[in-house]
C-alpha cells in the first residue's frame, strides 16, 4: 500500500509552508496564490464543514466592521447591537452565540474568548484585527477534533496574521457618517528574518442621530524567522478604543414617533477598550514528525455602559449599569505530530498535546447614571485555571477510507472571591471529550464524511459559587462550571467539476443547557437543554480567471429537549437560515470588485414562537481600479438597497418615561443605512 499516512502528514503541512512562502521572498508562489482558486481541501480535512479562506479571498470581501471577516466561514452572521467598540454578535448553526460563546476564536494561535467576562460569557472582541494583516482564515464547525476546546461547539475560527506583506502600503480612507481611517503597514528583512509593523487610526459615527464618536488605534509589531512549517515569530499588539452607543431601542417607541430608527434612550452609554498582547509560536517539520509550540500574555480592559430597560427597576435615575473588566490572560500550547507504523502494515499519524490558560480577573456590577456610579451590585476578583490534554490518531486503511479519532481532557479551576461571603468559593471539575471522523474517498474528486464528537462550555465562574442572587437576595443554585454538548454529522465535498466546489453536510448539535440572553441584566444565563438539526450547503465556482460566484445556505431547526407545552419549546433568537451570494471580479484588466448579498433569517424570540423577528436581506459592494502599478482606489458601499432590516432583535420588558409599567416588546439595533467609503492605497 501507498505510504498514505506520511501524505496526509505532508499535505496538512504544505499548505501551511505555501501561504507564509508567499510573503517570504518567492515571487513565482506569490503569484500563483494571487491569481490560483480557492484552498482545495480534499483529503485534507476532515469533515464537510471544515475550509481555509485565503488572504486574496478576505481582499475581495466588503466588511463594515472587522469582526465581520469571520462571515467568510459559511453559514456564519457577525452583527451589533450596540456601539461600534463592543464585541460583535454572532450567529452559526441555529446558535444565537450573543457575544461569542460556542464559537472559538483564535488570532495569532491567541485565544480570543474571554471567559467569565463582566458583560456576557465567551466575550469576544475582534475590533483589534488589521485586515490587510490576515494571511489566512481557517474554520471548523462542531465538537468533532480533540484539538479544540472551550466555546468550540458551534464552530471554531482562527485567524493567522502573515509574517511579510508582498508590498509596503499606506492606506487613507474616508466616508459618510464621519468614517476616517489610515493605516500604514510594512515589512523588511531584518537579521536572519522579516520585521513586520502596522499603525491603524480609525473613527466612525455610523448613521445614528448621536454618532457612535469611535474612535481607536491599532499598533502591531512582528518578528519571524523561517517560514510557517519550519520558523517562529513574536508578536506585539496595542489596542485601544472609546465609544458612545445607540443601544437596541423598542419597537413600540418607533411606532409611536417618538424616536426614529437611528435614536438612542440614554445619550450616555457608551464605552472604553483596551488591550495589550505579546505572543510567539515556533513550528519544525521534517518527513515524518511536526512539532509545535506557542505561547501568550494579554492584558485587556474594559469600561461598559449599557440600559436596555430605560426606568423600569429605578424610575428616577434610569436602569444604566457598568459592567467593568480587567484581565490577564496568561497560557499556553504544545503539540507533537509523528508518523507511526504498526504491527499489521498500516501507517498512522499520531498527535500529543497538552495547552494551559490562566485568567486573573476583576470585574463588577454597579448600577450608574450618567456614568456615575450610584451603587454597587456585586464585585469580584477570578482566578479561572484550566489545563487540557488530548491524543489523535489519523490512520488511511484502504486508498478509500481513513480515520481521525481522538480524546481530549479538560480540567478547570474556578476561585471566585466576591464581596459577598455568600458568592466566593472555590470549584474544580472536569470533562473528557471524545471524538471520531470517518472519511471516505475520494471516488472521482469526492469524499464523504461521518462525524461526531462530544464538546463543551464553560459557565461564568461566579455562577459555579454563587448562592444568593446580588440584585434581590433570592437563592440561587450554583451551575455546572462546564457544560456538554454532543454532535454528529453527515457530509459530502466534491470537486467533480472543473473550478468548482462543493460541500453539504447534515448535522444535529445538543447541549446540556442552553445560554440565554437576559435584556434586563444585559447578560446570559444558563438555560433549557437543547437541540438543533440543520443542513448547509457551500458551493465556490470560479468561472474563469476573472470571474467567482460563491453561494452558500444553512437551516436550521433549535427546540428544548424538555418539553413543556404551557411555556414552549423554541429556543429565542435561534437563527433559521442564513445564505449569501457573491460575485467577485478580479483582475479584469485594471478593474476588480465584488457585489455580496447577504440573508439573515428570521428567529423565535419567544419561546412559543409567538413574537418573532423579521429576515433581513442587504446587499454590499466594492470597485477597485489600479491607477498605477503603485496606486489604487477602491469605493466600498453598504446597504446599497438601503434596506430598513434589523441588525439583531430581542424580546423583553422595559419602561419608557411616561409608562406607567413594564411593557413586554421587541427591541432591536437597525442596521445601518446605505453609505459609502473610499480609499487610496498607495504601494512599494
Amino acid at each position: 500500500m501507498k505510504n498514505s499516512a506520511s501524505f496526509k502528514l505532508l499535505s496538512f503541512v504544505t499548505p501551511f509552508m505555501l501561504v507564509n512562502a508567499a510573503f517570504a521572498d518567492d515571487p513565482a508562489i506569490q503569484r500563483i496564490l494571487v491569481e490560483g482558486s480557492r484552498t482545495s481541501q480534499m483529503g485534507i480535512a476532515d469533515t464537510a464543514s471544515q475550509g481555509v479562506v485565503s488572504a486574496r479571498e478576505l481582499e475581495q470581501r466588503t466588511v463594515y466592521r472587522p469582526g465581520e471577516i469571520l462571515e467568510a466561514a459559511p453559514g456564519l452572521i457577525v452583527s451589533q447591537h450596540s456601539g461600534e467598540g463592543k464585541a460583535n454578535q454572532f450567529f452559526l448553526r441555529g446558535l444565537n452565540l450573543d457575544h461569542g460563546t460556542d464559537l472559538a476564536s483564535y488570532v495569532n494561535d491567541m485565544p480570543v474568548n474571554q471567559r467569565s467576562h463582566a458583560h456576557g460569557q465567551g466575550w469576544t472582541d475582534l475590533n483589534f484585527l488589521i485586515p490587510e494583516l490576515v494571511g489566512r482564515l481557517e474554520y471548523s464547525k462542531g465538537p468533532y477534533s480533540a484539538r479544540s476546546g472551550d466555546f468550540s461547539s458551534a464552530g471554531t475560527a482562527s485567524i493567522s496574521y502573515i509574517n511579510r506583506l508582498p508590498d509596503n502600503r499606506l492606506v487613507l480612507s474616508g466616508g459618510q457618517n464621519g468614517y476616517r481611517r489610515v493605516l500604514l503597514a510594512a515589512s523588511s528583512v531584518l537579521g536572519d528574518g522579516n520585521v513586520l509593523y502596522a499603525l491603524e487610526s480609525m473613527r466612525n459615527d455610523g448613521p445614528f442621530t448621536r454618532g457612535d464618536n469611535y474612535r481607536k488605534y491599532n499598533v502591531v509589531l512582528r518578528y519571524s524567522e523561517g517560514y510557517a512549517a519550519n520558523g517562529w515569530n513574536m508578536t506585539a499588539m496595542v489596542y485601544g478604543a472609546n465609544w458612545k452607543a445607540t443601544d437596541q431601542i423598542p419597537k413600540r417607541a418607533v411606532d409611536q414617533g417618538m424616536l426614529g430608527r437611528f435614536d438612542a434612550i440614554n445619550a450616555s452609554d457608551g464605552g472604553a477598550a483596551n488591550r495589550q498582547s505579546l505572543s510567539g509560536s515556533w513550528r519544525q517539520t521534517s518527513s515524518g514528525s511536526v512539532s509545535k509550540f506557542n505561547a501568550y500574555l494579554i492584558r485587556g480592559k474594559l469600561d461598559l455602559f449599557s440600559d436596555f430597560t430605560y426606568f423600569m427597576r429605578d424610575p428616577l435615575n434610569g436602569d444604566q449599569f457598568a459592567q467593568p473588566d480587567q484581565r490577564v490572560t496568561s497560557g499556553f500550547a504544545a503539540s507533537h505530530t509523528w508518523h507511526s507504523h504498526n504491527s499489521i502494515g498500516l501507517e498512522s499519524d499520531w498527535t500529543l498535546g497538552v495547552t494551559g490558560q490562566n485568567d486573573n480577573i476583576s470585574n463588577g456590577l454597579y448600577q450608574s447614571k450618567a456614568r456615575q456610579q450610584t451603587a454597587i451590585i456585586r464585585r469580584d476578583r477570578i482566578v479561572e485555571t484550566s489545563a487540557a490534554a488530548y491524543v489523535e490518531n489519523a490512520t488511511r486503511w484502504t486508498d478509500t477510507f481513513r480515520t481521525v479519532a481522538g480524546l481530549r481532557a479538560d480540567r478547570y479551576r474556578f476561585d471566585v472571591r466576591s464581596d459577598s461571603a455568600a458568592n466566593s468559593g472555590r470549584v474544580m471539575t472536569g470533562i473528557a471529550s471524545p471524538s471520531c471522523n470517518l472519511i471516505f474517498g475520494p471516488w472521482a474528486q469526492t469524499e464523504l464524511y461521518v462525524n461526531a464528537g462530544h464538546g463543551f462550555h464553560s459557565n461564568d465562574a461566579r455562577g459555579t459559587v454563587a448562592k444568593i442572587d446580588p440584585v434581590n437576595g433570592d437563592s440561587l443554585k450554583p451551575v455546572p462550571g462546564l457544560v456538554r454538548s454532543k454532535g454528529v454529522e453527515i457530509g459530502l465535498r466534491t470537486e467533480m467539476f472543473s473550478q468548482m466546489q462543493t460541500t453539504v453536510s447534515l448535522y444535529r448539535l445538543d447541549f446540556d443547557s442552553e445560554l440565554v440572553y437576559a435584556g434586563d441584566a444585559g447578560t446570559t444565563e444558563p438555560g433549557r437543554p437543547s437541540r438543533r438539526y440543520g443542513i448547509e450547503f457551500s458551493n465556490y465556482l470560479k468561472l474563469n480567471k476573472w470571474l467567482s460566484i460563491d453561494l452558500d445556505a444553512a437551516y436550521a431547526r433549535a427546540r428544548a429537549r424538555d418539553h413543556d407545552p404551557l411555556a414552549g419549546d423554541y429556543v429565542e433568537g435561534a437563527v433559521e437560515g442564513v445564505g449569501q451570494l457573491a460575485l467577485s471580479v478580479d483582475q479584469l484588466g485594471p478593474w476588480s470588485g465584488a457585489l455580496r448579498l447577504r440573508y439573515f433569517g428570521p428567529r423565535p424570540l419567544s419561546t412559543d414562537n409567538r413574537i418573532r423577528s423579521h429576515s433581513g436581506v442587504t446587499l454590499n459592494g466594492r470597485l477597485a481600479y489600479q491607477l498605477h502599478p503603485a496606486a489604487r482606489i477602491e469605493l466600498e458601499g453598504f446597504n446599497l438597497t438601503n434596506r430598513a432590516v434589523s441588525a439583531i432583535d430581542y424580546y423583553y420588558a422595559s419602561q419608557l418615561p411616561g409608562e406607567p409599567r413594564p411593557v413586554y416588546d421587541v427591541h432591536f439595533h437597525p442596521q445601518e443605512s446605505r453609505s459609502f467609503r473610499i480609499s487610496l492605497i498607495a504601494s512599494w
